[in-house]
């Protein structure tokens, strides 16, 4: 029968999930040699496409056959073994960065052919900066439904494309539910997802691309990380008929990866299950926010009983700890969907899943996407002030400043700033408070470098990617203890040389004093100590001085902030409300504690009482308004900034006022983030607020 890509339902039993089915015994045997003559693009594979020699596609150029990396460094990090291969499928180099340009191209090219002018389709991000763009080169109307929890970024870049954006506050579920009831009502065409034949078919495209890349040799493994399942349903199929026509020996195992605060699939293939209940999405990976997988974990359940495989899921926290570790080990920088895939790659191989002689391809589904702040340490970039250079047009010199006007005792100014900023310290404790405490404490002082890792996992790759100057390590870590991240630093040619300082509440034996003094270069009990002498101890052990030589340091404002007391005991985060309207405030301290009844909420509303309130015991958090009756809330952001004591201390401005393009920008670049009153989505912002108080 013809290709019918419209179709709805099957003609014999009514069913909506819809395939393409080809004769693949007809496919010559010589097709990798015909192949090796056409373009490689994404059409290439004609022969087992539903569309006619002469079709007209909606390209922009760069479709598919995207590379096929070896992970060489990935490998070493993953204790790599000399039989194991890991490839990666790098998706990021698509047309707008993403594998979902591979759908958007079929499906708009099939609207183009058939007359149709406008799309709905309900999207978490990804998808639907793909579609923007085709939609646009196509000349289609893209109507598209995005859950409120999308960053504003991704959904000013549909609006930069032409597309009508319809923000939900609710679910992606919600969304579609939305999108399909808005479409019907219009007469709109909407995209049929992982249902429809052009979706899976475009998908198929990324298996024959793996195969021949390989040299028509199939890998052992395909991961990918999964929201709705349309990748690896697409990925499966490509797979299956290449079995099929005898051009490949097997149907690799698939690994589907999911996030852990949205893992429907991973949950009901742990447990045996035939069909996976939704769940209420609770990530800060908003691309992989599907609750609702439907038929496709029942498909995709069934392949994993036929051919092998694997569901399993990752936390947040593991991704963004592997998308930094692919960025410092292969050079890719990509998005938190994507590092999901290789944190599960990490994990099955831990738990021995994945052998050390198979071969795996890792699917790099997308590029970073600049919103996702939380992904990196706040510390990746420096600020070297230089000094007004002589002849700067001061007292009547209209010489012009150049690098020659700058004065010798200028440059090593500057030259000792960047020596300073670039002093690294990584500490390990699983205490926050405690770690925090040691952070503030050193850069009240000096102005290193210093980043924070509450367990051992996080801790060892954190040493391992930074390679700081100096480690100070806990020693009572759950998990991996700090004895273990020790005897793993000191075993390790990359870090055996870096000194760490102990700091931690243990009483130790006789036998674990021998035993650390043997590795460390000083061992300090919580509670036992000033504060300002480990100071000392640490700023001298870096070869660095105080600013007063051979004197104990002191801190700038006198008497230590009481924030120094407690070290080495558990505390309840503190958070601070700023915000005139007390209804505000009242409503954000029954969010916060309704959720964590260990949070303590102080209320300020006006900019005195706020310093007021920091002076007397200082916050973990600021939530900061913008409209007060003394002092503009612009103007106490900078303040706080200022104060040696609360430079550090993170702020979330939360305000109904409208800002005007310049001031959104200066308050980004002192605040964490910005959020409106009006149209507040509280899941999001208390997750935001949970994110932020683990750091």
């Amino acid at each position: 029968m013809p290709a019918n890509l419209f179709a709805s339902t099957c003609t014999a039993c009514g069913g909506s999930w819809l395939d393409a089915r080809y004769d693949t015994d007809a496919l010559a045997l010589h097709w990798p040699m015909l192949l090796a003559q056409r373009p490689h693009d994404l059409w290439r594979y004609r022969e087992l496409l539903p569309f006619p020699e002469d079709f007209a596609f909606n390209a922009m150029g760069g479709e598919g056959w995207t590379p096929l990396t070896r992970a060489r460094g990935l490998e070493r990090e993953l204790d790599h073994q000399p039989q194991r291969e890991i490839w990666i499928k790098d998706e990021r180099r698509q047309p707008t960065g993403s594998f979902k340009d591979r759908q958007a191209a079929f499906i708009t090219s099939v609207l183009k052919a058939q007359g149709i002018d406008e799309l709905v389709l309900a999207s978490t991000g990804n998808a639907a900066a793909a579609y923007a763009a085709y939609c646009a080169r196509a000349g289609i109307k893209f109507w598209v439904f995005l859950p409120s929890s999308v960053p504003a970024e991704k959904m000013r870049e549909l609006g930069l494309y032409g597309a009508e954006v319809i923000k939900i506050t609710g679910t992606y579920d919600q969304a579609k539910e939305i999108a399909a009831d808005f479409a019907i009502r219009r007469g709109i065409y909407r995209d049929g997802g992982a249902k429809s034949i052009s979706g899976k078919e475009s998908m198929k495209t990324i298996a024959l691309e793996i195969v021949e890349q390989l040299g028509w040799r199939a890998p052992d493994w395909y991961v990918q990380a999964v929201s709705g399942g349309i990748g690896p349903l697409g990925v499966l199929k490509g797979f299956v008929e290449l079995h099929a026509a005898g051009l490949i020996a097997r149907v690799p195992k698939l690994a589907i990866v999911q996030v852990e605060g949205c893992a429907p699939m991973a949950r009901a293939w742990q447990r045996g299950l035939a069909k996976a209940d939704a769940v209420l999405p609770d990530t800060l990976i908003t691309v992989l926010s599907t609750g609702d997988p439907g038929m496709a974990y029942t498909i995709l359940k069934k392949a994993l009983d036929t051919y092998g495989g694997a569901m399993t899921a990752v936390s947040d926290g593991e991704a963004f700890r592997t998308m930094r570790r692919v960025a410092r080990t292969e050079g890719y920088s990509m998005e938190p969907a994507a590092s999901v895939a290789f944190a599960g790659l990490e994990k099955l191989v831990v738990e021995g899943i994945i052998h050390s002689d198979e071969c795996v391809v890792v699917n790099c589904s997308g590029h970073t996407f600049s919103a996702e702040k939380h992904a990196l340490e706040d510390r990746y970039a420096f600020h070297l002030q230089m000094a007004a250079p002589s002849g700067n047009g001061a007292s009547g010199d209209s010489t012009p400043a150049t690098a020659s006007n700058y004065s010798k005792d200028g440059l090593v100014s500057v030259l000792e700033q960047l020596d300073e900023q670039i002093t690294t310290v990584v500490i390990i404790d699983d205490n926050p408070h405690d770690s925090r405490l040691i952070r503030r404490l050193l850069m009240r002082y000096k102005n290193y470098r210093i980043f924070e890792a509450h367990n051992g996992t996080d801790g060892l790759d954190l040493v391992r990617q930074r390679q700081p100057d100096l480690v100070v390590l806990d020693l009572t870590i759950p998990g991996i203890d700090g004895f273990s991240i020790l005897e793993k630093l000191k075993a390790d040619p990359r870090t055996s040389e870096i000194p760490v300082v102990i700091v931690s509440a243990k009483s130790l034996t006789t036998e674990e004093w021998t035993r650390l003094r043997r590795y460390t270069q000083s061992i300090w009990q919580k509670g036992n100590f000033g504060t300002q002498e480990l100071v000392h101890h640490v700023v001298a052990l870096l070869g660095d001085k105080m600013e007063s030589p051979g004197q104990q340091a002191q801190p700038a404002s006198g008497s230590a902030p009481q924030w120094e007391a407690g070290f080495g005991q558990e505390r309840s985060p503190r958070i601070l409300l700023i915000d005139d309207n007390i209804s505000d405030t009242r409503l954000l301290r029954r969010l916060f504690q309704a959720r964590h009844h260990d949070f303590t909420i102080d209320e300020a509303h006006s900019g005195a009482e706020a310093l007021q309130a920091i002076e007397s015991a200082l916050p973990d958090l600021v939530v900061l308004d913008l409209i007060l009756p003394d002092i503009p809330g612009e103007k106490l952001l900078e303040t706080l900034r200022e104060m040696p004591r609360t430079r550090d201390i993170p702020v979330v401005v939360l305000s109904a006022k409208d800002l005007m393009p310049a001031t959104r920008v200066k308050l980004a670049a002192l605040a964490d983030s910005l959020w409106q009153k009006g149209v507040l989505d509280r899941s999001s912002f208390l997750a935001h607020v949970e994110t932020i108080l683990a750091e």
